[in-house]
């Protein structure tokens, strides 16, 4: 191994791991054994014999030692050279003079050498077989685009494998946390002089607190929101606490204000941006690239993560999901003065924006947040985390899917309980397991306790009211069924017709006698009765465990089912898709069907009626081939058929992974797939199914999602079972 290299007037010295090699001007270098070996004229060293030969991988002699030779073939410049140990790399102009100088040699290149021993010369003389010598130009020309192309499996080599670590004691999230805080929103720019205010048909200008508000409500002028009464009555009444006196006294009915001037402005401000030039968007692009990189980072030990969300919402107006009644109300500006930052007591603490100071500073390693906040609308905390790809988020992934795993061991055991609970005396124990089996078979979320009016009306299992079902001792065919119809989560409506075991039926029956429609269905049950029964049952289970577990299974299952090992990818591609799709009715997962959806699957059938006449103009042009070949006999019109047949096959392909694109963009129209693909099924099932028929990764997983679920890709064969 060479440590140094030093250039001499008389020669080179290369210090080796155990001894000192002089060598004069005049290299002979020959090829052997698939290596190259170094013979020198005239060892300075009296300890080494003149015989003695270094020998270097073929690989570093073309690749490196011909570099530095190069730059000794031009006349030396000792005084301007460093004396340090150093290796020299030459210009690329040195390197020309290694072609070819004449046809009809065997010396493949020469460094303008009058001999191949000239001692003290400043020159080498490089000896190499003809043939060999092309193989190592052509390789030379390759590395470099060889390079490039290795790149990104150096990144990948590179990513972070915390799974094949030991994990941390339970309840530590981190040992050194350094980060550089969160990003504020800008401050508020008024108006140009120009965009009016009317209020009664009058130009009214607003102080700078009451105009920043009234835009809010100008940008979304066009939206259905502004057009709701709660939105517009929440609006007014937060709208009118940022006025002066004069502004309170002078506004006093919202259907009097008139913001189609201020809401023209902003409509011209989104076609401006969208009309920027290249240099302009780059420049965006650019302070957002800066911004992600002085920010978008933390240090967490001794590893480089990625925070997920690092810029601070701005102010603007509450939406909510459905009819939430504190729409319209105004969401607050927030100010260092409301950030807790958490980090570690040995790193440098993230300094506030000048002229202010941080809320609080904690040094918190049970906590895997990095800042947070409280919000003003519902009082909820809001926090700045790290990236679905970092390690905390990995982990707790895991663990949840290990969780859910583990409820498959014991899955039986608890059915069994639940049914023979439903003939207790005691009502408590007979509602407890009523609402399990609810949560077991319809995948229903538990739904947690709120105070009257504070949120939309959703509830869950636990919260269900009379009014939300209805029970019908027959219906299409089917007996006892129970018919759900309520608002979950996000005020997604839950409408489901499910028969189900008698037992049930009549417990139900019973939960409703001498009972109000708002009166709640299980009176003597709450969440956290029901999570403290399930931590009984199986430690670490809760009802979204039983949710989780039920969504990978009924993939498994499904794929199973559905995947046919003859199909090609498209329509494997197809089945998976229809398996999710199965887990998101399952779990309730809906979605408003895309404003595009309609023009894009236009587009879509044209795509495919202009493949259908193409293949049916090959399939002509293949029977004019047929019969041009049985009257000719001759190898050229063969050829023809067989081009012919090939091309047919390729359109055929191409129409049918159309269409079946068309198929899954119908079937998913108002299903939302990724919710569950992303946080209810188990990614090592769709890898395993990925490995196990060939299908690419990519096709499954978007990029974002393969680094949150580098895990599971990593660690999952084709075997692997749920």
């Amino acid at each position: 191994i060479i440590i140094s290299l030093i250039r001499l007037d008389n020669g080179i010295e290369l210090k080796l791991n155990d001894a000192h090699v002089h060598f004069s001007f005049g290299l002979r270098v020959v090829e052997s054994a698939g290596s190259c070996s170094w013979f020198y004229s005239k060892p300075q060293r009296t300890a080494v014999k003149s015989e003695h030969c270094c020998w270097f991988p073929r690989d570093f002699f073309f690749e490196a030692a011909a570099s530095f030779l190069c730059c000794f073939c031009s006349p030396p410049r000792i005084k301007d050279e460093p004396d340090d140990d150093g290796f020299y790399a030459s210009p690329k102009e040195d390197s020309k003079p290694l072609k070819r100088p004449r046809e009809d040699d065997d010396v493949k290149a020469c460094f303008q050498g009058e001999g191949n021993t000239v001692p003290g010369s400043n020159r080498f003389f490089l000896i190499l077989q003809d043939s060999k010598a092309k193989k190592a130009k052509s390789k030379d020309k390759k590395v470099p685009e060889a390079d490039k192309r290795k790149k990104p499996k150096k990144e990948e080599e590179q990513k972070w494998k915390w799974w094949e670590e030991e994990r941390y004691p339970e309840g530590i999230k981190w040992k050194f946390l350094e980060h550089k805080g969160p990003v504020f929103a800008p401050p508020y720019e008024p108006l140009p002089e120009n965009v009016k205010f009317y209020y009664d048909g009058k130009v009214m200008k607003l102080s700078t607190k009451a105009e920043e508000v009234a835009t809010f409500f100008a940008k979304m002028l066009d939206h259905e929101y502004t057009t709701k009464e709660i939105f517009r009555k929440n609006f007014f009444k937060d709208w009118r606490k940022e006025m002066t006196p004069e502004e309170k006294s002078t506004i006093t009915n919202l259907s009097k204000c008139d913001f189609t001037h201020m809401s023209q402005y902003f409509k011209a401000q989104t076609e401006a941006r969208k009309q920027m030039s290249k240099e302009e968007k780059q420049k965006i692009k650019d302070e957002n690239e800066r911004l992600l990189k002085e920010y978008g980072y933390c240090v967490m030990d001794n590893h480089k993560e990625r925070i997920a969300n690092f810029k601070i919402e701005p102010p603007g107006l509450f939406r909510g999901r459905g009819n939430h009644p504190k729409m319209g109300m105004l969401k607050r500006r927030i100010m260092p003065e409301d950030i807790i930052i958490n980090c570690s007591k040995d790193s440098k603490i993230p300094p506030p924006p000048p002229g202010h100071k941080w809320k609080e500073v904690r040094h918190d390693n049970k906590v895997t947040w990095l800042v947070s906040w409280t919000e003003n609308i519902q009082g909820s905390i809001k926090y700045i985390m790290l990236n679905p790809s970092s390690r905390i988020k990995g982990e707790k992934d895991w663990q949840k899917y290990e969780t859910a795993r583990r409820l498959k061991k014991c899955v039986d055991k608890i059915r069994n309980q639940y049914r023979e609970d439903w003939k207790s005396k005691e009502m408590k124990v007979r509602q407890r397991a009523v609402a399990l089996y609810f949560i077991d078979k319809l995948a229903l979320r538990a739904g947690n306790e709120k105070e009257e009016g504070e949120t939309a009306d959703t509830v869950g299992c636990c919260s269900l009211r009379v009014e939300h079902i209805k029970l019908h001792p027959e219906l299409d065919g089917q007996e006892y069924v129970v018919e759900f119809d309520f608002l979950g989560k996000d005020s997604i409506r839950y409408y489901n017709k499910v028969p189900v075991e008698k037992r049930v039926f009549k417990n139900l029956q019973l939960f409703m006698e001498n009972k109000q429609p708002e009166d709640d269905l299980f009176d003597r049950l709450n969440t956290s009765i029901l999570n403290k029964h399930l931590q009984d049952l199986m430690e670490g289970l809760t009802a979204k465990v039983f949710r989780t577990y039920n969504a990978s299974i009924t993939l498994q299952q499904q794929l199973k089912e559905l995947t046919n090992p003859d199909d090609n990818i498209p329509a494997k591609i197809l089945s998976y898709n229809r398996a999710n799709r199965a887990v998101a009715i399952l779990c309730n997962h809906q979605r408003a069907p895309p404003k595009t959806f309609e023009k894009s699957m236009m587009n879509l059938q044209s795509k495919i009626d202009a493949k259908k006449e193409q293949l049916a103009d090959a399939r002509r042009e293949l029977k004019s081939a047929k019969a041009d070949a049985k009257v000719r006999r001759d190898e050229k019109s063969k050829k023809s058929v067989e081009s012919k047949k090939k091309a047919v096959q390729r359109i055929e392909e191409q129409l049918m992974k159309l269409e079946v694109q068309a198929t899954d963009r119908e079937e998913n129209k108002q299903i939302a797939l990724s919710t569950s693909k992303l946080n209810y099924l188990d990614p090592r099932i769709s890898v395993a199914w990925c490995k196990k028929w060939g299908i690419p990764i990519e096709k499954i997983y978007n990029k974002t999602q393969r680094e949150k679920f580098a895990w599971a890709i990593d660690m999952a064969e084709e075997d692997f079972e749920f």
